[in-house]
């Protein structure tokens, strides 16, 4: 009919409830970016649940564990913009007491689920290590409660385990750069491959708009994300936000991408992931 909207199309995106990621989906989640023609619809989960949501296809475009992507690539491709990059740092094992680097592969850690990046790492590190999977906000807890010997923990914590009272044992951030010489790369957002080249690529603008709005308006989007800055204030709510909201997380650079290759396959060849990985960024 004349002077009819055309129709809007749907876009479903999930995210973590995290700082970093609600800074990073700021434009889009507060329609500060628009794109014509589509309407972003957003759900926050654990990254573990969007592991396990990615491999039945739930979302067009969806937060995950670099660790499982092998397990989605047929349906999904890698968006990029929105990944965070431990450039030196990244995911930590900690413990109650100060163990060695030796003595921590015989304990028994506890890990955030194993479709995570940080337990793939951990499974290089330590091939052999026993694991089990907590939930990764019950992880300090459960390390001040000595129901485990040693966790390796992920978001916010790696900023505030030292306030309990606990002992670093290992960034595996630093162990991997010692080791290949790359910045870690931790999680991405991947988008459904269904939705064709095109609406891909429009997505894929939309989002690097939504990252670029954030880091240009940073006072107002960390206003926003500190509702999900878990036990931060405001001045550590903006150092991690810094940690995995940069320029890397613009554009993850010519050594980012080569580094999201050499984890899989790194894995891949030490038995951790079952199959080959195709790496592909959508365009």
């Amino acid at each position: 009919m004349p002077g009819s909207s055309p129709d809007v199309r749907e876009i479903t995106v999930a995210h973590s409830p995290d700082s970093d990621d609600a800074f990073m989906f700021y434009g889009l989640a507060t329609s500060k970016v628009r794109v014509p023609g589509l309407r972003f619809t957003h759900t926050l989960c654990d990254i573990e649940t969007l592991n396990r949501a990615a491999l039945e296809g739930v979302y067009d475009v969806t937060a995950i564990s670099f660790h499982a992507y092998p397990y989605i690539q047929d349906h999904y491709a890698l968006l990029p913009s929105g990944g965070s990059v431990g450039d030196g740092y990244g995911p930590m094992i900690v413990a109650s007491r100060p163990y060695s680097t030796t003595e921590i592969k015989s304990k028994r850690i506890a890990v955030p689920g194993t479709m995570t990046t940080a337990y793939l790492v951990l499974r290089l590190f330590a091939p052999g290590v026993e694991t089990e999977v907590v939930p990764f906000d019950q992880i300090i807890p459960q390390l001040l409660e000595g129901k485990q010997e040693a966790g390796l923990i992920i978001h916010e914590g790696q900023l505030t385990y030292d306030k309990s009272g606990l002992h670093r044992v290992v960034d595996l951030g630093k162990w991997w750069q010692k080791v290949t010489g790359l910045p870690l790369p931790l999680g991405g957002n991947a988008i459904r491959r269904s939705l064709g080249p095109r609406l891909m690529s429009s997505v894929a603008a939309a989002l690097r708009e939504s990252i670029q709005y954030a880091l240009d308006h940073r006072e107002e989007a960390l206003a926003y994300a500190m509702q999900f800055a878990r036990d931060l204030d405001a001045q550590l709510a903006d150092k991690f936000v810094g940690m995995y909201v940069n320029e890397r997380t613009l554009d993850y650079g010519a050594d980012g991408r080569e580094a999201v290759r050499r984890l899989l396959d790194m894995g891949y060849k030490a038995g951790i992931i079952p199959q080959e990985s195709n790496v592909e960024f959508a365009a």
